[in-house]
């Protein structure tokens, strides 16, 4: 374990929710310490929030006006050294044979293109997570050059968090069982701390001093039975010392199911989200439909919420799309209303965080896949990973209120920013399909 320079850190289907109440206490509204400390707060003079949705099997982010119309922007090109990344590949036989399997068991027969993107708090550069890769860049965003590019450990890139300051990305290297630490404007690795298999979501917390931390398991074996739970390997869910890299503590999930009378249900944590004293977390685990709320001081489950079931997602454990139940999950600023993805379900829906009563399930397209909310706490974004759209959901009504077409199978998505007057850069989007290698 590397460690890392001392940082100074700023301070029925349609029926309601079925809850388990396990005794949880939730907090007065106020104005979530997450939107606080985002780097994107107030953007600096000549700078403008936007909405960055990554378009995963294509190769390309857009920039989508994050109110008003929701307009898009532009949309850039991720993978302008495509061809130099795939000659590389193609000489080195192991990569060759880890590239093509994370493209059938993970990409579902397509290249990974687009993980997870943020913004530079300055609004000049996009780094991205580019699993089929295997690395991290930072593109300009003016002239969609390079800027700089790590390569991470193993063989996969995947989910990132930035620090509060956005002097820092975490980024997680899934087959190297590891999250590496970087210096945004250089790309120069920090440090890093272990994970477990599957190296999954960061966010970091409490004003930048903590990392939260999780890994998924294989979900791409097909034994997903809970008998063979064993085989999907080591999950974990932790919080790590932002400065010294050191795990603070790991969560005994599988106790604490348990304890809770749910000791069916995963211990393979997906996405997560925060109450605005950061008292609480919530987050949903493997083949679930529905999600946990954890009291992080006292290490408890106080209640967990079952969601609705639609016919679409009412499917064996081995038809779940890399085991995913429900996948993206956020909370409003207010800390009052919580938008989740239904995904195997085709739904996104807002839940009432006092009574856990979920408001209109919104069907209008395919695999919801992941959830992230505006500056305001007016509205939640969806990204529909098989129809290529964007929903926008009013978190007072729970009604879609607009839709924004994107790209080829949008996944994560980010609030950022980008230059007040930009409109694009020069560099061509990248042609559609799988290339082979063009060796010089």
């Amino acid at each position: 374990m590397n460690r890392p320079p001392v940082l100074a850190r700023a301070a029925g289907a349609i029926a309601l929710a079925t809850v388990t109440a396990l005794g949880g206490v939730v907090a007065p509204p106020t104005v979530s310490a997450a939107t606080v400390e985002s780097p994107y707060v107030n953007p600096a003079e000549g700078l403008r929030n936007v909405l960055w949705v990554g378009n995963n099997w294509e190769g390309t982010a857009d920039a989508v006006h994050p109110d008003g119309d929701f307009h898009r922007i532009a949309r850039i090109n991720i993978i302008p050294d495509r061809n130099e990344r795939l000659v590389e590949i193609h000489r080195d036989p192991a990569r060759l044979a880890l590239y093509y399997g994370i493209r059938q068991m993970v990409g579902e027969g397509h290249d990974q293109y687009v993980d997870d993107m943020y913004s530079t708090k300055d609004g000049r550069n996009l780094i991205v997570s580019r699993p089929s890769f295997a690395d991290v860049v930072s593109i300009d965003i003016v002239t969609g050059e390079i800027a700089w590019r790590f390569p991470v450990q193993g063989f996969r890139s995947d989910h990132m968090a930035v620090s509060p300051d956005g002097s820092q990305v975490a980024v997680s290297a899934s087959t190297a069982k590891l999250v590496h630490v970087l210096d945004t404007a250089t790309g120069r690795e920090i440090g890093t701390f272990p994970s477990g298999d599957n190296a999954h979501e960061n966010t970091y917390i409490k004003g930048g001093t903590q990392i939260v931390n999780e890994s998924i398991g294989n979900v791409w074996t097909p034994l997903d039975q809970p008998w063979a739970d064993v085989t999907k390997g080591e999950r974990v869910l932790q919080f790590v010392d932002a400065e010294t890299l050191q795990v603070i503590k790991r969560v005994d999930l599988r106790a604490r199911l348990a304890e809770a009378g749910r000791p069916e249900l995963s211990i393979g944590v997906r996405p997560m989200t925060f109450s605005p004293d950061y008292r609480f977390m919530y987050f949903q685990v493997s083949f679930f439909h529905g999600f946990i709320e954890y009291d992080i001081d006292a290490d408890e489950i106080t209640r967990i919420v079952d969601l609705p079931i639609t016919p679409a997602g009412d499917v064996p454990r081995e038809a779940h799309l890399l085991d995913s139940g429900h996948h993206g999950i956020s909370m409003n600023p207010q800390g009052t209303k919580i938008c989740v993805a239904g995904t195997m379900s085709d739904y996104a829906t807002v839940v009432d965080r006092d009574t856990m009563q979920h408001g209109p399930l919104v069907s209008t397209g395919l695999k919801s896949y992941w959830v992230t909310t505006d500056l305001t706490g007016e509205h939640c974004f969806v990204s529909w990973a098989k129809s290529d759209k964007v929903s926008v959901l009013s978190f007072e009504t729970g009604e879609e209120v607009a839709q924004i077409p994107v790209g080829y199978h949008p996944q994560r998505m980010r609030i950022g920013v980008a230059p007040q007057d930009w409109s694009g850069n020069p560099v061509p989007l990248p042609a559609p399909g799988s290339p082979l290698p063009v060796f010089s």
